[in-house]
């Protein structure tokens, strides 16, 4: 997979490629629906991805809002390249695109910068200021401009529900986990760079690899059954992780704790991708560390044995 950003020149091997075109913010299975009819409509050419950074959502929000974004960048074009991506175009959302005519985005950015064969939408989408360009415009103009356009009816789920972004963040906050995969196709996924702590578990038999979440929106708090890989590795380990303030130990700003069953090495400044596949328990406070250590080790049992059942 090949990222580009539209403020830099855009390689001429990208060109002609068939593109979808939207926000993809966590690429739940109705984004990959998106992505698979692009790919349907021009079999013989590349797939591009054209992703609004950061998704408008995220940008009218604020700088002062929490972060309830699905995927970093980086996960979100890991994600697209599973799905058959070879090229993901970042679009930069600041205020000049956000008041950007919708023709002049289409001609401008579009047309100028990625010369499409295809563009493929969500039934959904809009674009420009006071999003004014939706695909029945986007259509007219590719008409116009020598590329096709394909327009993606709502995609729903088994229970005849639409899938969308804002079902994954309330199953994430409530700690539906398996709600989650199904949405999404595959486990969610955190990432973050190890760092330093205070070093309570490898003290009490459960040595951890610690980071912040980066842009991404914080989960319910608890414990969770995980698997993980160091980035640029081809290994994924299991492992047991809690995410939350640790109120047994004293509370601070929240954090995960990735215990890593059967791994050795020092991951510290290493970065983390890890999926989050079962939600065991709520975080607790306990009476000290004896009841959490005891605790920890019937998570880490729990989890090994969730973990030993799914791909």
């Amino acid at each position: 997979m090949l990222s580009f950003d539209t403020r830099s020149l855009i390689p001429l091997e990208t060109q002609g490629a068939s593109i979808a075109l939207g926000a993809f913010d966590g690429l739940h299975l109705g984004h990959v629906a998106v992505l698979r009819a692009a790919k349907e409509a021009c079999p013989d050419s590349p797939l591009a991805v054209a992703a609004f950074e950061p998704p408008p959502k995220c940008f009218f929000a604020g700088p002062d809002t929490p972060s309830f974004r699905l995927n970093t960048p980086r996960l979100r074009a890991e994600r697209a390249a599973d799905v058959g991506a070879a090229f993901m175009f970042e679009i930069p959302f600041d205020a000049t695109m956000a008041s950007m005519a919708a023709e002049d985005f289409i001609t401008d950015i579009l047309v100028a910068k990625f010369k499409p064969r295809h563009v493929t939408v969500g039934h959904d989408f809009r674009f420009g200021c006071d999003r004014r360009g939706d695909g029945a415009m986007l259509q007219a103009l590719g008409d116009k401009l020598g590329f096709g356009v394909s327009i993606v009816e709502p995609v729903l789920d088994h229970s005849g529900v639409r899938y969308s972004s804002t079902r994954v963040r309330e199953a994430l906050r409530a700690g539906h986990l398996a709600m989650v995969t199904a949405l999404l196709g595959r486990p969610w996924r955190v990432e973050g760079i190890v760092q330093h702590g205070e070093k309570r578990g490898r003290a009490i038999g459960f040595p951890t690899a610690n980071f912040h979440l980066e842009d991404q929106l914080a989960p319910r708090f608890g414990v969770y059954a995980v698997r993980v890989n160091r980035v640029g590795d081809e290994a994924w380990y299991s492992g047991v992780a809690n995410f939350g303030r640790t109120p047994t130990t004293g509370l601070r700003q929240p954090l995960f704790e990735v215990n890593i069953f059967n791994f050795e090495g020092d991951l510290y400044g290493n970065r983390l991708e890890v999926g989050l596949h079962a939600f065991l328990r709520p975080e607790m406070k306990f009476s000290g560390l004896p009841e959490l250590t005891a605790q920890i080790g019937r998570d880490a049992e729990e989890a090994a044995q969730i973990l030993s059942v799914v791909a």
